[in-house]
């Protein structure tokens, strides 16, 4: 639980120190990512109607780096995310998919701009698999809240052992793809701020 807590605090603080940053200079394309990133990991933390805001956000800072320089792959990949996030947030399969869509482009471009980085190929690798996931989390059930907190609640059913392998095949992709995506997006803020010399959280 403390770990959360400090994600929060880190994550705000870096939300502020942006937005100090984009005040002084609305042309950085570096702090804009920053800011994108924090916000859709601060996404994770909110009920789901705060979650979308922030994402919604996260996606308008992103797209006004790629203003600024349009080959930023880091801003490519964390928008690649930020679809995906948005993806899960919707029931509709159908209007999930036009995310999805988008989010595999992303990964796609982001690979492109830098085919040798490996979380870029695992990104537009996993992009294959998130709208079978999707139709899994929102055929059982789990439904928005859980997906914005990336987390699905504990089985209470699924006595037999088909149901509960197929249950944990699911609960294995899931935690496989939000794992990365959550994990990867924090260690690219975070180094991203210690580049910029931020201060680090009280």
């Amino acid at each position: 639980m403390d770990g959360e807590i400090d994600r929060l605090i880190f994550f705000e603080h870096a939300r502020k120190t942006a937005e100090v940053t984009y005040a002084e200079n609305p042309n950085d394309a570096d702090n804009l990512t920053r800011w994108g990133g924090a916000l859709l990991e601060l996404s994770q933390f909110q009920e789901p109607p705060g979650s979308k805001t922030y994402i919604q956000d996260c996606i308008s800072k992103l797209e006004e780096a790629l203003a600024i320089n349009p080959k930023k792959h880091d801003t490519i990949w964390c928008l690649g995310n930020a679809y995906t996030s948005s993806a899960f947030m919707i029931p509709d399969q159908d209007e999930a998919k036009v995310y999805f869509d988008k989010a595999a482009q992303y990964f796609r471009q982001a690979l492109e701009e830098d085919p040798s980085n490996d979380l870029y190929r695992k990104s537009f690798e996993v992009a294959a698999k998130a709208p079978e996931l999707h139709a899994e989390i929102h055929k059982q059930g789990f439904g928005q809240q859980a997906m914005a907190m990336g987390s699905g609640p504990s089985s209470s059913a699924g006595t037999k052992n088909q149901k509960q392998q197929k249950k944990k095949k699911s609960n294995d992709l899931k935690y496989d793809i939000f794992g990365w995506v959550i994990l990867a997006v924090g260690i690219v803020t975070w180094v991203g701020f210690a580049k910029s010399h931020a201060p680090p959280p009280l």
